[in-house]
């Protein structure tokens, strides 16, 4: 049986369903965007690192600079990993309704 196959479900468990399907790709896609701004944060936390020992004249800006880099992905990596459990909940919330839809589905019982 597909699950293009409306005519099977009732209309409110087919909604369910297919809304929990988009939340887990949408959570999927933002623990994606949270591991690329972890990684880009601690790039930029490494570069102020390399800057300041090079410039002397500025290290007090650039240790700074490097702490807010360094916070910011682990912010972004935070919420990287939140994201994700976010979407294995959905991801179970939405075999359940799958499971909820099939139990609904009219049954054709061969009796002749």
């Amino acid at each position: 049986m597909s699950l293009t196959s409306h005519t099977q479900y009732p209309l409110f468990h087919i909604i369910h369903f297919t809304t929990k399907m988009a939340d887990e790709r949408k959570h999927k896609h933002h623990a994606h965007l949270g591991e690329l701004g972890a990684a880009a944060a601690g790039g930029y936390a490494l570069h102020e690192k390399h800057e300041k020992k090079k410039d002397r004249e500025h290290a007090h800006k650039h240790k700074i600079e490097e702490g807010i880099g360094a916070a910011v992905g682990l912010g972004a990596g935070g919420y990287g990993f939140h994201e994700h459990h976010e979407k294995k909940e959905d991801k179970k919330e939405a075999k359940e309704a799958k499971k909820e839809a099939k139990s609904h589905e009219k049954k054709h019982h061969n009796l002749f």
